[in-house]
């Protein structure tokens, strides 16, 4: 049977805030735990101390937390591995802390649904500001405000920045207010594509990030139409990955998510913090690949990375066939069963409209709208558009912060 003593600070009124349970089977760890999350105002705090016996941190909870605060045991596979069991509407966002190994254990957390993980060595003033994040987080969740959609390509060259700019172009050309934010920190060319030079860049919102409202925003964004603004670097800057900070990058998508109805972000082909945060927080991942063994094989890869070690659930993931032609020798059948994907979507090859519309920086819309790419684009969109307004409500029900179900 389980053990375990919940108690909640006699001065918190039961409704007035955020409710959090921070459940360990270390009583230190959760007094301290406990006196760090009272820094945080507003906060309704819950422990919960467990000896023995059931092993799920929400065991016999008549109601659940708002957000669950756990200091894993060594136990710590049989603790996320209940929390997984649960379906996703039980699983509060999560903060994981102690010492659970590096690979496996952050891969079950993040399946699991944490927000973030932190060591048992953690200092006082990184689990407040977890916490404080994880807050924040919550105010600007995906199921309110704008949509985000990250495109990546599976191999160099796909096409993911030709997508990345026909797709918000698009999105913004039916009435719909679009940010297109270019991640790709040195090679960036969305700016060429769409003939824009940019005054100021992204690295350079994200240092005043904090200080921004989307009036802010949109004053910094380059724009190509009133409906579609481009935020990427300039040209003569060199920026580096260690310039951007997480919980910067992290603030401006909530901020460009709650003041554009789209926001469409290029993502460089890898997989560090930036493109992670971006993945987590997007609606729709769009990863685009070519008919060729190579292109088969980084595309297996990567999203074997996606789904197994990001925990970006297959519902989310859009795989797209760029160029392609039925007389490949790879086809879309052997992609589908490679991929673990069947419903593929595929851009025909039209080489020429396409180099056409990026060399003259004019979107295909535009420059082609009568081309098959253009069409296939438009049909694209549609699909998306469309998916959105039907599944608007499911998604309320159902997208997390960081695991997608």
């Amino acid at each position: 049977m389980l053990k375990h003593r919940d108690t909640t600070p006699a001065t918190a009124s039961p409704r007035s805030g955020p409710r959090l349970l921070i459940s360990s089977r270390d009583a230190q760890a959760l007094a301290r735990m406990q006196a760090i999350g009272s820094e945080v105002p507003g906060l309704q705090i819950t422990t919960r101390l467990v000896s023995n016996g059931h092993t799920d941190p929400l065991y016999g909870l008549e109601e659940l937390p708002d957000f669950l605060l756990l200091w894993v045991s060594h136990l710590w596979r049989d603790e996320l591995e209940a929390l997984l069991q649960r379906p996703l509407h039980e699983r509060p966002p999560l903060l994981v802390c102690g010492a659970l190994d590096e690979r496996e254990g952050m891969r079950m957390a993040m399946q699991a649904g944490a927000r973030d993980f932190l060591p048992d060595s953690v200092v006082d003033s990184e689990l407040l500001g977890a916490l404080q994040r994880m807050l924040r987080e919550s105010h600007a969740s995906p199921a309110s405000g704008g949509r985000v959609v990250a495109v990546m390509n599976a191999k160099g060259g796909s096409g993911a920045t030709m997508l990345a700019c026909n797709l918000a172009h698009q999105l913004s050309a039916m009435g719909a207010n679009t940010l297109l934010l270019d991640l790709d920190l040195q090679f960036g060319s969305v700016a060429h594509s769409l003939d824009i030079l940019p005054t100021h860049s992204h690295v350079e919102v994200m240092q005043q990030v904090e200080d921004m409202d989307s009036v802010a925003l949109r004053g910094f964004c380059s724009h190509f139409s009133p409906t579609l603004h481009v935020l990427g670097g300039r040209a003569d800057d060199l920026c580096l990955a260690q310039d951007v900070h997480l919980e910067h990058l992290e603030m401006l998508l909530q901020l460009a998510r709650s003041s554009y109805d789209w926001v469409v972000v290029d993502l460089p082909r890898q997989i560090d913090h930036l493109t992670g945060i971006t993945l987590e927080q997007a609606d729709h991942c769009y990863i685009l690949l070519q008919q060729s063994l190579s292109h088969l094989k980084d595309a297996s890869r990567l999203i074997q990375i996606l789904r197994n070690d990001l925990g970006v659930h297959g519902s989310r993931l859009h795989v797209v066939v760029n160029r392609y032609n039925k007389s490949a020798p790879i086809t879309l059948q052997d992609i589908g069963e490679a991929l673990r994907c069947s419903d593929l979507q595929r851009l025909p090859n039209d080489f020429a409209a396409v180099s056409e519309s990026q060399n003259s920086g004019v979107p295909l819309e535009l420059h082609a709208p009568r081309a098959p790419i253009t069409l296939a684009l438009r049909s694209l969109k549609q699909e998306l558009a469309g998916t959105e307004e039907v599944d608007q409500s499911l998604f309320k029900r159902t997208v997390s912060r960081l695991f997608g179900g």
